[in-house]
């Protein structure tokens, strides 16, 4: 027996029982606590000197976390337009999308799956570089950062 339950909304958090009669036994029941969260999502804004190398974790908390067992994607974005940049499976080198002339030279996955991008330039000032953590495909993780260049 399943229950199957559509357009999931954290009103649907709560207990649900499944009871049936059997028989000669009586009826059994099992009881299962169903927690539905947000969507997971952190903002950061990171500053950086002009034509500095930029390092941006793909999340701030995974000190007991190992990002590398699963796949993660890099986008950057401006005016609500986003762009892959880089994309990672498990036990599987990074895949560079070269579509982005601005980044195609510049950025770098580094082993614990943080983002370099070198050197920064003006025109990094106010993207948005995010990085999606995909544990499910229902669950996928996102981090933001906003990036501020400063001219020395």
């Amino acid at each position: 027996w399943a229950l199957h339950l559509k357009n999931i909304t954290i009103s649907l958090s709560g207990q649900y029982e499944c009871s049936f009669a059997t028989y000669p036994y009586g009826t059994k029941a099992a009881k299962i606590q169903l927690i539905v969260k947000a969507e997971e999502e952190q903002h950061y804004v990171k500053e950086v000197q002009l034509n500095q190398t930029l390092e941006i974790p793909c999340r701030e908390d995974t000190t007991s976390e190992n990002l590398s067992s699963y796949p993660l994607k890099w986008l950057v974005g401006e005016n609500g337009r986003e762009e892959e940049l880089v994309t990672k499976e498990p036990s599987c080198p990074a895949v560079y999308r070269n579509g982005s002339t601005l980044y195609r030279q510049r950025v770098h996955l580094a082993l614990n799956n943080t983002l370099k991008i070198f050197p920064t330039k003006i025109t990094d000032d106010g993207r948005v570089f995010s990085c999606h953590v995909v544990y499910h495909p229902e669950r996928v993780q996102k981090s933001s950062t906003t990036v501020r260049v400063f001219g020395k």
